[in-house]
């Protein structure tokens, strides 16, 4: 099933249909099922602990809400013998009862479709994991993340803010396998172990009438850096002549980076999300910033914003320094380079904007003491 509009569709999806030549019933097992009205659903998710499970339903009633959303839907037939065809029917069918149903649901390892794969791996013996293990796109968690939440780019910006080091390691075909066009593809080219190949037919059985798949689109770093540097030299002039300007201005900036920062924490020391982990964001992005708060609220009052003030401003400053040093370094790759080169300048340029004290009236007073 090819992405829809709503977020949660935003990475297509898939299903294993069984079909019994005996009744001529269809059965479609969906592992993508949740139900927001669990209890502690919203807390759960936040966490990351969420629960999905296998539901069996009417293979008809399945692409019923595909066809209703006008999202495309293709199948694949799988060539299995008899035997593995009922054995795979038989895991699925005792997968789907309530006692099993559900499973602890992982965004990149454990999805609706690394479940379709497994199931299909076991079936064929491990021929699939063995014949696409060693092979890879470049991709990685964070790409395929960002290439296919694109469309929406409040979910774009979340995913490349939140998402840590973990997210940036090339990812095997196996593992690619968590978005399920990257799946339907790498069924496409598997073969059984006497060389037959395993998809022996494809079929359009809905039509997409949505917008394409997204493909990658690579940043440019260079505009980020462009961006950086105007934003940058404007708080230094800005500073020097209108300090409770930009200070109306920086207030609600250091606010966000905070928030930012504070939620990255969050994820980090509270939270399941072991893709968020150790997110090298926190130095761009640094909690620090609220320490800015009372000191930026004075400035804009007209007085001095403190000693603790450029102190704090400094070592905000300092953080995007190391970030842009980690990055080179990459002893534990992230890319976040944008964030770094559109952040440093801005940072830099507000340090030495407020690096000055100054009296009631807001002048100039000379050099900031320690």
């Amino acid at each position: 099933m090819l992405p829809g509009e709503i977020f949660w569709e935003r990475f297509g999806h898939d299903a294993l249909v069984v079909f019994d030549p005996a009744s001529g019933q269809a059965t479609s097992y969906n592992f993508g099922f949740f139900d927001p009205g669990e209890e502690d659903f919203i807390g759960r998710f936040v966490r990351g602990d969420m629960r999905y499970r296998l539901v069996a339903l009417p293979f008809e009633e399945d692409l019923a809400h595909y066809r209703k959303a006008g999202r495309g839907v293709g199948l694949q037939w799988l060539d299995l013998d008899e035997a593995s065809a009922r054995e795979l029917a038989a895991a699925l069918a005792e997968n789907a009862r309530p006692e099993n149903a559900q499973y602890r649901y992982d965004y990149f390892l454990d999805n609706c479709s690394t479940r379709v794969r497994d199931a299909i791996d076991r079936t064929i013996d491990g021929g699939l994991r063995r014949q696409i293990e060693g092979r890879s796109h470049g991709s990685t968690y964070r790409s395929e993340a960002l290439r296919l939440a694109s469309p929406a780019p409040w979910m774009w910006l979340g995913f490349d803010v939140g998402l840590g080091p973990a997210a940036d390691e090339p990812q095997p075909l196996w593992a690619e396998a968590f978005v399920p066009m990257r799946l339907s593809a790498a069924l496409r080219e598997t073969r059984l172990a006497d060389g037959r190949p395993l998809v022996t037919e494809e079929r359009t059985l809905l039509p997409h009438m949505l917008q394409p798949e997204p493909q990658e689109a690579p940043l440019r770093w260079w505009r980020w850096a462009a961006c950086g540097l105007v934003l940058g030299l404007a708080a230094a002039t800005l500073g020097r002549r209108h300090r409770r300007w930009l200070a109306a201005l920086a207030l609600p900036f250091w606010w966000l980076c905070g928030a930012l920062g504070a939620l990255m924490l969050f994820i980090w020391f509270g939270t399941e999300h072991r893709f968020g982990w150790a997110n090298q964001n926190l130095l761009v992005m640094s909690p620090l910033c609220w320490w800015l708060l009372l000191g930026g609220w004075r400035e804009l009052r007209g007085r001095d914003g403190g000693r603790w003030f450029r102190r704090a401003l400094a070592l905000v400053a300092i953080g995007t320094v190391l970030g842009l040093f980690f990055h080179w370094l990459q002893a534990v790759p992230q890319q976040n380079g944008h964030w770094i080169v559109l952040l440093l300048p801005l940072h830099a340029g507000l340090w030495w904007a407020f690096s000055r004290r100054t009296v009631e009236t807001g002048t100039a007073e000379g050099p900031a003491s320690s």
